[in-house]
């Protein structure tokens, strides 16, 4: 008995595209199949999400910090371990008081003007990889989805929001909260940060939630270009390892 033919295959034929996600389901899928949400990109490159949800968690962190800690607590903090410190306590004590005050209405209002700075330094961010892989890596990323891009890899923030939350609402020492490095996600939180500040500055890049982010980001522009991941990612650390080396210099100067 002869066998049926076997009907020819269409060259019009593809593999189906993936149903489209939901903003919920990126949000998720940025933390348990990355590569889903930063594919979907390509359909539609919106950032309108993660920005929400990363500003909702932001404001909680300042709103906590201003009720636990206070920001008059935190300038003093940052005064005493600053570079100047020693000109500082020799003031008369109105005039401490006087610049305490006034440093911290400006470290509030920019606080809570957090949402808008994220805009800003993230349109930033998004411009300089994006000038990196097209310029550097011939890919052919937009500024658009560049953006969308640094938006979803930076969702792990969140957690560095909520840990931070939940530690000052737990009772923690005010005097020794320190704003910059506010759980203890990197070695430099457990290190005087009056010793050695290159070392310090260093130390606090090695960081998880940070290490995570770059990680996203690379699969980001992996997935919304012909980039090796590897070769993205490195890209992306490379940038990251260059601000904390300038950063942790200028640290060490003052």
């Amino acid at each position: 008995m002869a066998a049926a033919p076997v009907p020819p295959i269409s060259p019009l034929s593809s593999v189906p595209e993936p149903a489209p996600l939901s903003q919920v389901a990126r949000i998720v899928n940025t933390y348990i199949a990355p590569s889903k949400t930063f594919t979907d990109l390509r359909r539609d490159a919106s950032w309108w999400a993660p920005w929400l949800l990363i500003s909702v968690f932001s404001l909680l962190f300042v709103y906590s910090m201003d009720r636990q800690i206070g920001f008059e607590q935190i300038s003093r903090s940052e005064v005493a371990h600053s570079a100047r410190a020693d000109q500082f306590d020799k003031l008369p004590a109105d005039q401490q008081e006087k610049q305490i005050r006034i440093t911290a209405a400006f470290v509030r209002y920019l606080s809570y003007g957090l949402p808008v700075m994220i805009l800003l330094y993230f349109a930033v961010t998004a411009a300089v990889l994006m000038a990196s892989f097209n310029f550097g890596a011939g890919a052919d990323v937009s500024f658009k989805r560049a953006y969308a891009i640094v938006f979803y890899a930076s969702l792990p923030g969140v957690i560095t929001g909520i840990l931070g939350t939940i530690s000052m609402f737990s009772g923690i020492n005010a005097e020794g909260f320190n704003v910059n490095n506010p759980i203890a996600t990197n070695p430099a939180y457990f290190m005087d940060r009056m010793g050695n500040k290159f070392a310090y500055g260093m130390a606090s890049a090695l960081d998880i939630i940070a290490i995570w982010t770059i990680v996203l980001m690379g699969i980001g522009f992996a997935c919304n270009s012909k980039v090796k991941r590897s070769t993205a990612i490195a890209i992306v650390a490379v940038w990251y390892l260059l601000w904390k080396l300038g950063a942790a210099a200028l640290a060490a100067r003052s």
